[in-house]
């Protein structure tokens, strides 16, 4: 806008100047009895023409744009240097979700044949506003707006899994993984997650609704948080509006069909999970109540731990690990029953011998819970028990 008020006001400026020429002009003109209205209409006539050529000539000579290639932003007619401004390429260049003031979109910056070029780190959602802000060191700032578009993408994402696999969970669950095929498009979550009562009635924000939202790192796995203030006891959002889940009472979690992928194809379908919500879980884990089936020696069988209730099944992926007399012992692992059982196949057939189940103290249970450490910790009550150290072990033997 500001471009085009100052091209205006060189308009005038030119006009002005030309005006006392044309008075000048126009009583030689109105002197000449013979062809005077040809003359008035030439020289009108010229007059808009040297009007134009100068307010030409005092355009700006530079053009600067921005223009969106294939997924790529480049600034145009504006020659960058090889190096970067003291504050990096984002203090001059980034783009922006929707028309949104909040953080600009992740991305790498490079200088290709002079031309400043912007890639987004995920690929953008079709359909998607997008507002491109270049802010050069001497000048004006420049904006420009795009909608994504493409040939339409194809739905071919779906929710494989929603985890707690079971369909009881305590009152206290602290949160859901949703596992889909493919990459998903951020910043949508909390548009198409909905947690529904037995008649159909949303519950009112159970969930934490950050802005940052948990994924995995290529998109494929979302945490979804239960709103812990809710679960705590004693704290002011618990007092006020008490537990999102209710023992006893039935749950949906729906997934909406509509939610976009990276290549902004909507889901296959729509995703539901029916659960009941039981007691709420305060105990911690207590690995001494685990159940170690070992394999016999020679062969590669699974070693088969049993936990007597669910427990985290991302953490379980990392938290459990194999020690033998030789160090550590390599092997694919699975989680089964609803997460309640973990099983260890080694690399190579077992040996007989001592071994140890290193545990992570920062495994947890559907609730929250660690080990040794209760997520609800009612202050009126004293801890008992509470492990220090990082990783805990149970023995066993292969023979």
């Amino acid at each position: 806008m500001r471009r085009f008020e100052r091209l205006a006001l060189d308009g005038v400026t030119v006009m002005r100047a030309i005006h006392p020429l044309s008075r000048c002009l126009n009583k030689q003109l109105n002197n000449r009895p013979n062809n005077r209205p040809i003359w008035q209409l030439t020289w009108r006539i010229a007059q808009l023409t040297i009007a134009i050529l100068l307010f030409a000539t005092l355009a700006p000579a530079q053009n600067i744009s921005i223009q969106l290639v294939q997924g790529t932003f480049r600034v145009t007619g504006w020659s960058a240097s090889g190096a970067p401004p003291a504050n990096g390429w984002s203090s001059i260049f980034a783009v922006y979700a929707g028309g949104s003031d909040g953080p600009a979109l992740l991305g790498s910056y490079a200088v290709e044949n002079g031309t400043l070029v912007f890639r987004p780190q995920f690929p953008l959602t079709r359909g998607v506003r997008v507002r491109a802000v270049f802010r050069p060191p001497q000048g004006r700032e420049i904006e420009a707006g795009f909608e994504v578009g493409g040939a339409p993408a194809i739905a071919s994402t779906r929710v494989e899994h929603v985890y707690p696999s079971a369909d009881v969970l305590p009152a206290n669950e602290l949160k859901f993984y949703v596992v889909f095929s493919a990459s998903m498009a951020r910043g949508e979550a909390w548009h198409h997650i909905h947690l529904l009562e037995s008649n159909g009635s949303e519950v009112h924000s159970p969930f934490l609704e950050i802005n940052q939202e948990l994924w995995n790192r290529d998109n494929t796995r979302l945490t979804v948080l239960f709103d812990p203030g809710r679960i705590k006891r004693g704290v002011l959002p618990n007092l006020q509006l008490g537990m999102a889940l209710q023992e006893g009472k039935r749950y949906t979690l729906v997934i909406d069909r509509d939610w976009a992928d990276a290549h902004g194809a909507h889901l296959v379908q729509a995703y539901r999970k029916i659960f009941r919500a039981g007691a709420a879980d305060r105990a911690p884990i207590d690995p001494e109540k685990w159940r170690l089936m070992a394999p016999k020696a020679g062969t590669t069988d699974a070693l088969a731990v049993d936990f007597q209730k669910p427990l985290d099944f991302a953490l379980l992926q990392r938290m459990l690990t194999i020690e033998g007399s030789s160090g550590s012992v390599p092997g694919t692992i699975s989680v089964g029953r609803d997460e309640t059982e973990w099983r260890f196949v080694p690399s190579a057939p077992w040996e007989s011998g001592s071994y140890q189940l290193g545990i992570n103290t920062e495994l947890e249970d559907l609730a929250g819970n660690k080990v040794g450490e209760a997520f609800d910790v009612d202050t009126f009550q004293p801890v008992t028990k509470h492990i220090a150290t990082a990783t805990v072990s149970r023995p066993f033997q292969i023979r």
